[in-house]
Parts: C-alpha cells; sequence; structure tokens
C-alpha cells in the first residue's frame, strides 16, 4: 500500500502537490526547481528540514520574566483600584503579544525556509488544541508553539510526555488542579479519546485510574513551569488497560503508546491532515507499521508517505479544501507578496473561521467542507481583493458585485495606520505571457491553480477579459482575484 510513486510520475503536477500539502504552496519556478530534483531528494528536501539553517529569532518578550514573581506579590498588596489597572496593564500587553505571536508564526509558515516544520506545528496545534482564552499567557502559547516545533517529528513518548507537562495544557484541561483527594479526568479522557486512540479503546475504569497516575503533575503559575507535587501525587495501585502497579503520568503514556491502537490512530489523522481524506483500512495498516518500524518516530511515515504512490492518487490531488491559514499563507506565496500586518493577519483568518491559538473547543477544528459557508465563501472572495489590490481595493473591481462585511474592519485598519499593497502585476504575469487571452489564462491557471479551470468558471474569465480593452495591469490584478473567487482555488 505504501508502494513508491513511479519516476515517471514525477513531474510538475506531482511537485506542486508535494509542494502544497507538504508546505504552503508557492510560485511556478518553486515548482519547477523541486521537479527537476528527483523524487526522493524533494521529500528529503522538506522531511530532513534540519539540515536546512533557520534563524528565526523568537519574540522579543517570548521568554520567562524574571521579574514576574515580585510583580505579582508587589500587586496583591496596592489598594483594589490600582491592583486592578495594574493587571489591566499586564493583560493589555499580553493581548497585543498575542497578536505579535500569530503574526510571528505566520511569517515563519509563509516566508521560513523549512515549510514542513511549520505545517507539522500546524497539524499538532490543531491536534492538541489549546486555547489563549482560558490559558491567557501569550507566553505559554509560544512555548507550546515551539514545543510542537523542536519535537513535532520526533518520538511519539517523548511527545505527550512533553504535552502532558506542557504548563498552556496543564491550565487548559485543569490537570494543574488534579491532586490523590480529587482526580482530575480531563487530561487522561482527551489523551485516550482525542489525542491518542479515539473512542471505543479504553474504558471508563481506565480513565479514572489513569486520572489518579497523573495527579501531582501541576504548574507552579508564578515561575511558569511544571512543577511536580509529590504529596499530591496518589501513591496506591492503579489497573490500567488490565495491568495493575504503582503508576505515574509517564507510566500511563507509555501505556498508551504500547497499545497497538495508538500507532493506527496518529497516523490516520496524519495522513487524513496532509492527503486530505481518511486512509483505508490497509493503507492504515501500512502507515502504522511503518511507524512502529520505525521506533514510533513520526519521520519515517511523513517520508513514506510523500514518496508513496496513494499519496498522489487522483481521488487525493487538489481535493482538500484550504484551511484559512493555509489560504492566507498559499495565497501570499504564489502571489509573491508579503504577509500583512499581524493585526491585519489576524483579522483575516479569524474571519475566515481560523483564529490561531484559539480554537473552537478540545477536538480543534473540524476542516474539510466545515470551511466552506456562504459566509466564509463571501470572505474569501473579499480577502483576496485586499490581497491582490492592498489598500485601493475597489468595491467590485469591475468583475462582480462584493457586498463586504469588513468595511468596518478595513476603516479601522487605515485610522490605524495599517497600509496594505498590493500585488506587483508585471511578476505575476510577464508581458510575454499578455500577448493574448488564452495566453494569459493560461498563465493564470498555472499559477494559481497548478490545473485548468472548469468550462463555467473558464468561460466567465473569458467574458471577463472579452469586456476589457487591453490586457493591462489593472485587467491582470482583476483577472487574479477573479479566479482566487472560483470554487478551484478553495481546493488545494
Amino acid at each position: 500500500m505504501l508502494k513508491p510513486l513511479s519516476r515517471a510520475k514525477w513531474e510538475s503536477a506531482t511537485a506542486a502537490h508535494l509542494l502544497n500539502r507538504a508546505g504552503f504552496g508557492g510560485p511556478p519556478q518553486q515548482i519547477e526547481k523541486l521537479a527537476a530534483q528527483s523524487h526522493e531528494e524533494a521529500v528529503a528536501h522538506f522531511v530532513d528540514y534540519e539540515k536546512i539553517p533557520d534563524s528565526t529569532a523568537a519574540p522579543e518578550w517570548a521568554k520567562p520574566d524574571p521579574d514576574r514573581r515580585k510583580t505579582f506579590m508587589e500587586a496583591r498588596n496596592l489598594p483594589e483600584q490600582e491592583r486592578r489597572r495594574k493587571l489591566q496593564e499586564i493583560q493589555r500587553a499580553d493581548r497585543q503579544h498575542m497578536i505579535e505571536l500569530r503574526g510571528w508564526w505566520l511569517r515563519r509558515m509563509a516566508d521560513g525556509p523549512r515549510p514542513l516544520q511549520e505545517k507539522m506545528v500546524l497539524f499538532w496545534h490543531g491536534h492538541f488544541a489549546t486555547s489563549v482564552e482560558k490559558v491567557r499567557e501569550a507566553y505559554l502559547m509560544w512555548r507550546q508553539n515551539d514545543m510542537f516545533r523542536r519535537l513535532g517529528t520526533g518520538d511519539w513518548l517523548e511527545l505527550l510526555v512533553e504535552v502532558a507537562k506542557d504548563p498552556a495544557m496543564l491550565i487548559w484541561l485543569d490537570q494543574a488542579q488534579s491532586r490523590k483527594e480529587h482526580p482530575n479526568e480531563n487530561f487522561a479522557r482527551e489523551v485516550m479519546e482525542l489525542f491518542a486512540l479515539g473512542e471505543g479503546h479504553y474504558t471508563e475504569k481506565d480513565i479514572t485510574e489513569a486520572a489518579r497516575a497523573l495527579t501531582g503533575w501541576s504548574y507552579d503559575r508564578l515561575d511558569q513551569r511544571f512543577m511536580e507535587r509529590p504529596m499530591a501525587h496518589d501513591r496506591g495501585q492503579k489497573t490500567i488497560f488490565g495491568r495493575t502497579g504503582n503508576f505515574d503520568g509517564k507510566d500511563f503514556l507509555q501505556m498508551v503508546v504500547e497499545q497497538p491502537q495508538s500507532a493506527r490512530f496518529i497516523t490516520a489523522k496524519l495522513w487524513n491532515f496532509f492527503a486530505g481524506e481518511p486512509p483505508s483500512e490497509q493503507l492504515n495498516d501500512a502507515l502504522a507499521a511503518e511507524f512502529k518500524n520505525g521506533g514510533n518516530q513520526f519521520k519515517p511515515v511523513l517520508r513514506a508517505m510523500f514518496l508513496s504512490e496513494a499519496f498522489y492518487a487522483p481521488s487525493i490531488v487538489r481535493n482538500q479544501v484550504k484551511s484559512p491559514v493555509q489560504w492566507l499563507v498559499g495565497s501570499v506565496r504564489v502571489l509573491e507578496r508579503e504577509l500583512p500586518p499581524p493585526l491585519v493577519c489576524f483579522g483575516l483568518t479569524r474571519n475566515l473561521g481560523q483564529d490561531l491559538f484559539a480554537p473552537p473547543n478540545v477536538k480543534g477544528w473540524d476542516g474539510g467542507l466545515s470551511w466552506i459557508t456562504t459566509n466564509n465563501l463571501l470572505a474569501r472572495y473579499n480577502d483576496a481583493a485586499t490581497l491582490v489590490h492592498g489598500d485601493a481595493a475597489p468595491a467590485s473591481a469591475g468583475i462582480m458585485p462584493v457586498n463586504n462585511p469588513n468595511a468596518q474592519m478595513l476603516a479601522e485598519r487605515r485610522m490605524r495606520g495599517l497600509r496594505i499593497g498590493g500585488v506587483d502585476a508585471k511578476k505575476i504575469v510577464p508581458e510575454n505571457d499578455r500577448t493574448d487571452k488564452e495566453k494569459l489564462m493560461a498563465a493564470l491557471e498555472r499559477r494559481l491553480i497548478q490545473d485548468k479551470l472548469k468550462p463555467k468558471q473558464q468561460q466567465v474569465l473569458r467574458d471577463y477579459l472579452d469586456s476589457r480593452n487591453a490586457l493591462d495591469d489593472a485587467t491582470v490584478l482583476n483577472a487574479i482575484r477573479l479566479v482566487m473567487s472560483t470554487p478551484e482555488y478553495q481546493l488545494t
């Protein structure tokens, strides 16, 4: 089931598919550069990303605050009104840091040298869904994000243990308050149900006993670090998955990873994320075997996945709905334009239904067709105008009526001085690709969707171009936006 793709099938279309799924897409020259390599070399470029230098610095504030304990202790002794004002200042700074953090991560996705590493961070962010709405500290959200970056293609058990000890997760699922007198079952339940096994592969008894094993794993709020509290740990005998012993949190997670279902569960989630559809039973068996044979490491299964013929099947290529983040980052990359300012990106992705660092619940985002609603589609079309035309975006760009629900956001953006430039039309479609309408259409299809538009959408584009007197920059920009407003552009 993991038969390698034949050399004859490795060409521009399959290279574009790899670039879109293992990364966030890119312009034609990047596709052709990838296609010029062997398939093995191209996959290694993504998977062996640690060989590529990455000098991206963390946000300036993304470090423990040495004065934090002193600040909070002093605030306790202030008069009520002054104490509230001090806490409000801290909260305002933290909200600003969260906007900066979203922009920082999106820049890594759009411009960073290791696209698969960031794609895996995005996968784990949705898998171990944790929200700043409850955590309320930007540093902790950055710390979790960085953990996914460091461990995202490594050992499964190590990742689970580090997630369990992660301060943001300890707060998110209330594990920090769990003690032997009152074990909290939230994390134990979600590890088995959502993170590592799936429903039907554990019992309620397993949950209650696992919660006991996890007691004592806590969080020091003032020092912002994991803390083990021995006096809060239940040292009694527990029975989990039919085994009895004086288990602690790591023992429990080790037993989770040893369950045969664990490999099948996580490899199926990986395949679904990158391929856009669940694997068949046979394919899942093969993925799980690759995972187990590789010592429960993710890198071998990713390599086998991207090399396999199954990954390039017609049912998979260009049949995955772009998430809002994929839509934004991919658009920036294919349009070869700079990423908008962080506050603008925050508004764009939230408007499209994916607020980074604030998933809707512990299950994360549903993905797939759930990204496409009438309102979200309209938002994509309007946001396409923002990316193509910048602040000069007209109400309709002469191609289609648009009821822009972002008018207030646009006005606020301009008041804040957040100017957004447009796309360089000559970079996207050089003069030699504008000698006639059909040539222009082919150039837009090649760059924006790496495929042909459906006949109906082709006709709409052709009718628009027929209505123009010249294939000038304004016409090209409007045509780009028109293609970005097609069903085909919403897929990758």
